[in-house]
């Protein structure tokens, strides 16, 4: 696609829309963007476009480390799970955007560093990309959430811009920036933030604590994150924060794959996706089993 007056983007590329057995489209869009300083990637689903009116709330979901933006789509075929939601009536109609992380290292962790803005990629440019190749309304109602660093990112971003989101979700997330230490080889001073709470969802959930949007997070009982997201859980309920959190059984394969837990999706989205789509107990919700995941990513319901 070539540059127009119009676009938010010096370039914008899309790839042709692929039909899928969801009867929903999943496209690929490469833009270039001045928060990377370079291309970003971004898979969009639209559902089927005979159940869609305008306009369609839009929800972002981060990948974990070492992932890209196919990570959701091809490896937890999250839009089928999304579709069949939407076709059961358990979500009304949404576009699912998966975008990178924008390929630092083996994760960004979704914040500024290393003089490029991972943070302003997945609040302003990732909405206005996904604005621009659907034609669907920037002012859409707009939700994020992930898994891992993708909880990581979406927990922070979620707390940090309720005027971008009106509710996010982490599933098994890291909670502070010195545990990418666990999982990616670069040095964490590479990893350069604002201040000091901004490495921390905490702290940045306290800071914006007036403004806070709904949000709720889970971790499986043995997953090495456990510990950091019970301490997280404690914390926010000794402050008063309002929030729903759950541990479901289980935990992971091994640390070298995040495969289960895309797999997980379809156990997990029946809350997540809910509860972004204006859902607000998620205690209250009767949550189905939606297709095949493996034993040990079942254990996410």
């Amino acid at each position: 696609m070539s540059e127009s007056p119009e676009s938010s983007f010096r370039t914008l590329e899309a790839a042709p829309i692929v039909a899928t057995p969801s009867q929903g489209n999943l496209q690929f869009v490469t833009v270039k963007s001045n928060a990377l300083a370079g291309r970003g990637d971004i898979t969009i689903y639209s559902p089927s476009p005979s159940i869609v009116s305008e306009p369609l709330p839009v929800i972002i979901l981060l990948h974990g480390v070492y992932g890209s933006h196919w990570s959701w789509a091809m490896q937890g075929q999250a839009h089928v799970t999304l579709q069949s939601m939407i076709d059961d009536g358990t979500i009304p109609p949404m576009i699912l955007a998966m975008p990178s992380d924008g390929l630092w290292g083996d994760g960004s962790g979704y914040c500024n560093h290393s003089e490029k803005k991972f943070e302003q990629w997945i609040v302003d440019d990732v909405p206005k990309a996904v604005s621009e190749v659907t034609g669907n309304t920037l002012d859409a109602p707009h939700f994020i959430s992930g898994l891992s660093m993708g909880g990581y990112g979406a927990m922070r971003l979620g707390a940090k811009h309720a005027g971008r989101f009106s509710a996010f979700t982490g599933h098994s997330s890291i909670t502070n920036l010195a545990q990418m230490s666990e999982f990616v080889e670069e040095d964490l001073e590479s990893y350069i933030t604002d201040n000091n709470s901004e490495q921390s969802v905490l702290e940045t959930i306290l800071k914006n604590r007036s403004t806070l949007p709904p949000f709720r997070f889970d971790c499986g009982k043995d997953d090495p994150l456990i510990e950091h997201n019970r301490t997280l859980a404690k914390e926010l309920k000794n402050q008063g924060i309002d929030f729903d959190y759950e541990e479901p059984p289980g935990g992971w394969l091994c640390r070298s794959t995040l495969l289960w837990r895309y797999e997980a999706w379809r156990a997990w989205a029946d809350r997540s996706l809910w509860y972004s789509s204006g859902g607000r107990d998620s205690r209250k919700h009767s949550c189905k089993k939606l297709g095949h995941w493996t034993t040990q990513s079942s254990i996410l319901l």
